[in-house]
């Protein structure tokens, strides 16, 4: 093995000529150009958590790989953004020959947490536990397309979507789309909207939470090719109806946070809006739409394909990956347990439900 160097800084001391090599390695990567892996969103994890680090590898003098990771106590890492990245792993040259153990301990890492690490990771895929779908949208060939596609596949869906957008602009007035809204009123409708769907249904507040707040607020205002923030927004009778931001690149839009007004629910808001952005998306020259890990109704009736994305943690033998495992192992697996069981899911999912709505009382 070539003689690899690395050397550990916070993503702010990351220089132009690095930023710029991080992008060139990431353009030669078979995987979908997911805006995730670019150094923007590491960056801007950067300026709202104190303890984000990339490890910067360099070899015959040449950039090598970037290894984006936050570190905690104890040297148990964390993916960049752990939580609400849905793209995770490291960008590496093609053939770089690299060995995991070796990197973790340049890191001073003894774990290394992820829960949506990119498919082609071939050196973190021996520690994955599972892997998941992530639904995708295929609009390459454009939106003409994809529509036939839904027609075919989920005719019914797209029936009733179509005659309630039509409906929707009969009784609550004109309906209009924007794919790519700058205006940050719009952003906090959304984030409201959000954090009350969070607690309607049980889930923890992810608003709540100041350094996911500010995150949102900065890549909204971040214009870069491979990773820019957009908001779309689909208006009724001059207002937000429903609203979604995601990170785009040149050719993916990552969808991320979707959310919609209430008291619009009876027109399906949410779905109008997700086929607009297909519509818009494919107009922009965009060929895919990740609609991210996790199953739903409306993912399954949208998707043209999946993805695949896994979870678990690479370790390094240890002290310190002994106090890893036995401080999550156990919940690992019992949330691995509730999800292979369908029924015990949905009853779990209905738990949270129910207690959502004694706490609103």
């Amino acid at each position: 093995m070539s003689d690899v160097r690395i050397r550990v800084v916070s993503p702010g001391e990351l220089g132009a000529a690095d930023t710029e090599a991080w992008r060139e390695l990431r353009a030669k990567a078979d995987a979908p150009a997911n805006p995730f892996m670019e150094p923007e969103f590491t960056l801007a994890v950067g300026r709202v958590r104190p303890a984000a680090r990339v490890a910067v590898l360099r070899e015959d003098g040449e950039a090598a790989g970037f290894f984006p990771y936050e570190k905690g106590p104890l040297g148990h890492g964390r993916a960049i953004g752990l939580g609400v990245s849905d793209c995770q792993g490291a960008v590496l040259r093609p053939g770089l020959r690299l060995d995991t153990r070796h990197l973790l301990r340049a890191c001073s890492l003894s774990a290394w947490d992820f829960d949506n690490l990119e498919a082609d990771q071939q050196l973190f895929l021996p520690y994955a536990g599972r892997g998941f779908a992530s639904p995708v949208i295929d609009v390459g060939g454009g939106y003409a397309r994809y529509e036939e596609v839904l027609r075919r596949q989920s005719p019914k869906f797209f029936r009733t979507t179509a005659a309630k957008e039509r409906k929707l602009d009969r009784q609550a007035g004109d309906v209009r789309f924007v794919f790519d809204e700058r205006d940050p009123a719009v952003l906090r409708t959304l984030m409201a909207w959000k954090s009350a769907q969070y607690r309607r249904t049980g889930r923890k507040d992810r608003f709540a939470q100041e350094w996911i707040s500010h995150l949102v607020r900065l890549l909204a205002e971040t214009r870069a090719p491979g990773c820019s923030g957009v908001l779309s927004v689909l208006y009724v009778g001059g207002r937000p109806a429903a609203a979604h931001f995601g990170l785009r690149s040149r050719t993916v839009l990552s969808c991320w946070f979707p959310a919609y007004d209430p008291e619009f629910a009876k027109f399906s808001p949410g779905l109008i809006l997700h086929l607009r952005m297909a519509e818009a998306a494919a107009a922009e020259g965009i060929g895919m739409l990740d609609l991210g890990r996790g199953a739903a109704e409306y993912k399954d009736a949208l998707k043209t394909g999946e993805l695949q994305v896994h979870e678990g943690a690479a370790v390094r033998p240890g002290p310190g990956a002994a106090l890893y495992w036995l401080s999550r192992e156990p919940s690992r697996r019992a949330h691995g347990f509730v999800r292979d069981r369908p029924r015990l899911a949905r009853f779990a999912s209905e738990a949270l439900n129910r207690a959502a709505r004694l706490r609103g009382r």
